[in-house]
Order: C-alpha cells, then sequence, then structure tokens
C-alpha cells in the first residue's frame, strides 16, 4: 500500500504502479465518495472496457491531448472514440459533438482563414447584418 499527500491545492498524485494497474492516466475521471471513514477513488470506466473498447479509450486520450496542445492540425474523435470518452468521463457529453473530426475539420478551415487573413471584423450586429445584405 502506497501513502500520498494531500498538495496545497487538494490536489492527490496517485503512485504510477497504481495508475498501470487501473490502466488510468491523465485525465481520466475518478468518483470519490467516503465509505466507513475511508476514502474511496474509483475510476468511472474501471475494469468495465473490453479490450477494443480500451484501445479505443487509448486513441481518444491521444487524440484529445493533441487537440488541445494544437488545435489547428490535429485530427479530431471518431464517433466510437468520441462515445467512449463521454464514457470514461475524458469529456463532457454535451460537448461531444466539438471533439469529433467532423467538428475538427471546420476548426482547421477556421484557424487557416484567420492566418490567411480570410476574415471580417464588425462592430455591430447592424454592420454585419448590412455586409450579409449585399451578398
Amino acid at each position: 500500500m502506497s501513502t500520498v499527500r494531500i498538495g496545497p491545492s487538494r490536489q492527490v498524485t496517485l503512485p504510477a504502479e497504481v495508475l498501470e494497474k487501473l490502466d488510468l492516466g491523465a485525465g481520466d475521471a475518478l468518483e470519490a465518495e467516503v465509505r466507513e471513514g475511508k476514502l474511496v477513488l474509483t475510476p468511472k470506466s474501471a475494469g468495465l472496457l473490453a479490450p477494443e473498447e480500451r484501445k479505443l479509450l487509448q486513441q481518444a486520450r491521444r487524440k484529445i491531448a493533441r487537440i488541445r496542445k494544437d488545435l489547428g492540425r490535429s485530427k479530431g474523435l471518431t464517433p466510437a472514440e468520441a462515445d467512449i470518452a463521454v464514457r470514461a468521463g475524458l469529456i463532457d457529453s454535451d460537448q461531444r459533438w466539438w471533439w469529433t473530426e467532423a467538428w475538427q475539420s471546420g476548426e482547421r478551415q477556421a484557424e487557416r482563414d484567420l492566418k490567411a487573413g480570410r476574415v471580417k471584423v464588425f462592430e455591430s450586429a447592424d454592420e454585419l447584418l448590412k455586409d450579409l445584405r449585399k451578398r
């Protein structure tokens, strides 16, 4: 059994061997509860994933990390990866759409448009509407 300390921001660092045994990594969700005076942390996906689901979850973790690091050059999640990421608590279910490749391809295009200067800035909604009516 390992001993851990509560840090100044109420954070606890889990030992590497515990994370490995449970196949957990940064960003995974844990449920916390008190049972008979003991703190019990339970991974949301603990032991419930089939081998193919574990593989999807690992792929989703990598893609999510890449998106967070470099939005303009990252591929989004497949529908299956997004589903497993929601189940594991990596992403919120109401934000699932944003992480998908279908949405991320639009994010990459928007980044390219911004860098190329293919954007307009409007000072008001009226100014925007006036420009739209010109078309």
